[in-house]
Order: structure tokens, then sequence, then C-alpha cells
């Protein structure tokens, strides 16, 4: 991101910033849908028997729908000016099953669960299948009549410096230690080789260089799953070793230099950054990770939300009523 567009970006997130929202509320549903988070559940499971990897890519599409004007399921419409089809986004997947969700859910309670809650709900109820924390989850966004193309330029990617990712988050009223066990999730899942292979072959433009951060032995691992002029879709585990189970290996991961993601990597290996202890203690602590990383998910979850007569609750989550 250039600094016009961080400049641009964090005037957009002043104006329309809101990390607490007291129209939001757990028990949302509580009469109006009663089984709404257990419909959810059921046909997550019911999708993971069909791709193993629904799971980070259910919880990638909730932080890419709130990371853009916040958390009003924007990203699922479709259309000319769909978020979808900005460059953020291209990799992003599991539309299918949220539909799938949608359906369950307009079966029981019609009219009722809007999409944006419905992404928020499967993420949450993914980490906790995954292996990691169940938190509850505030409910009652409701969703966008609009899609925000021009504003996905605010989802981080896997090249930005820990300073202006910092800046991001810190703008959007998430501080050091969210970002650190937000940053987490990649504990599970997998990236594109398009991702990192800069850290591979042309580390800061320099042709043939490899970032001399990155762990030798995983580098050359990495150089043979994603060579020189191959396939830079090829998906690569962004945690060699248990990509499918969410836990805190990825902060040992950081401490051993085999962060797959130069974002990732830079949290513990930035000289004097505050984010370097807290790696730390997650890494020493999963159940301290697992605290802040739910705590973290409601912050990120309240970014802007519509509520009230805002918005619309969609019949069909790809399109506006």
């Amino acid at each position: 991101m250039s600094s016009f567009q961080m400049i641009t970006t964090l005037f957009l997130l002043a104006m329309m910033v809101g990390t607490s929202n007291s129209q939001l509320s757990a028990t949302y549903y509580a009469k109006t849908c009663p089984n709404a988070s257990s419909i959810v559940r059921s046909v997550l499971q019911q999708a993971e028997q069909n791709d193993i990897w629904i799971f980070p890519k259910l919880i990638r599409l909730h932080f890419h729908d709130c990371f853009v004007h916040g958390c009003d399921a924007s990203l699922l419409l479709n259309g000319t000016d769909s978020e979808k089809t900005a460059t953020p986004n291209l990799s992003t997947d599991g539309y299918a099953v949220i539909d799938d969700i949608k359906t369950a859910l307009e079966k029981a309670c019609p009219r009722v669960v809007s999409c944006a809650d419905i992404l928020a709900l499967a993420a949450q109820i993914s980490v906790s299948l995954g292996g990691g924390p169940t938190w509850k989850v505030p409910l009652g966004r409701r969703d966008s009549r609009t899609a925000h193309r021009e504003g996905t330029g605010t989802i981080p990617t896997g090249h930005e410096s820990l300073a202006n990712i910092a800046t991001l988050f810190k703008s959007m009223g998430l501080d050091s230690t969210d970002l650190v066990a937000l940053s987490g999730v990649h504990t599970f899942g997998r990236a594109r080789c398009a991702a990192f292979m800069d850290r591979l072959y042309n580390f800061n433009n320099v042709s043939g260089k490899i970032d001399p951060i990155l762990n030798g032995t995983y580098a050359k691992t990495l150089r043979q799953l994603c060579p020189k002029g191959g396939d830079v879709t090829s998906l690569i585990d962004l945690d060699e070793q248990t990509s499918l189970t969410f836990d805190n290996k990825y902060f040992l991961n950081l401490q051993n230099r085999r962060g797959l993601l130069q974002t990732d990597q830079e949290l513990f290996s930035t000289k004097g950054a505050e984010t370097v202890a807290i790696v730390n203690r997650f890494a020493s602590s999963q159940s301290q990770f697992f605290n802040s990383f739910a705590k973290a998910m409601i912050k990120m979850g309240n970014i802007n939300p519509l509520t009230g007569t805002n918005g619309e609750i969609r019949l069909d989550c790809r399109k506006t009523n």
C-alpha cells in the first residue's frame, strides 16, 4: 500500500469506525431464532466433510468483510462492483457454504438472521470446531445494500510492513495485542505461493535474494514447493505442522523464523517492536492466546456494524432484496 493509499484509508476509517456497539447482543436472536447458532454449526460440520479447509476459509471471509467499511456482509454481494473480484479477495472461498447456512436459517426463521451475522457466527464456530476457543458472538448486524469495492485497499496483504499494519489496526480500534492475536488465525489454513514468493527470489526487489530472516532450511523447502516460474496459485500450509488445527503453533513458528508471510514474521523479528513480547507470551501459553483471540474477534466484529433500521436483512446473501 502506498503512502497516499494509507492516508486515504486512515481518513475513511476515522470517519466510520465504531469498535463498540450497544445495539449488538449475544442474545439478539433468543426469541426470533433461538437455534441460529446450532443451525450454523450443523451446516459447518457437514461442509467439513466435503472440504477440510472450510473453517479457515470462512474465518477469512469475516476478516475481509469487516476490514472494508465494517462488518456488513458487503463482501458477499455479486455484481460488476463486487468486492469479491477485487485483487485482495480473488483467493477467498467458502461462499457456497454461506449460502447453505442462509438457506437453512431461512427455513427455520424467515427474514430474521442477517448475512453479516452469519459471517460472524460461522467464524466463531469454525474456530471452535477447529480446536480453538469459543466466545459469545454479539449479534444484531444488518446487511449493506451496496458493495464497497473501492475500500478493499484496507485489507492487509502479506507484504505490509509491521508499522503499516499496526497503524491500520490502530485506526480500527485494534491494539497490538489484538493485532498479534488476530494474526494467529494463520495457525491454520493455506496461502498462495504468490503471497510470499518475493521472500524466496526477490526480497526487497533484489533478484535472487532470499529474505535473510527466513529460516534457511524452511526457505529451501518453500523453494521446492514454489519453484521460480511455477504456479503462483499453488497453496502452501501456513503452519507446516498443524495446518488443520487451531492452536498456538503459529507463534512457535515465528520464534523459529518459520513464519510463511512476511507480515507474520515481522511480528517477532522487528527489533524493539512491542509485538515481540506478545508473540513470546502466546507461544508459551495457548490459553492466553485463546483468550486474547476471542476478545479481539469480538472487537473486530464490532467495526462499524449496521444496526436498527440501517441496511436490510437479505434473503439471498449474494444480492440485495
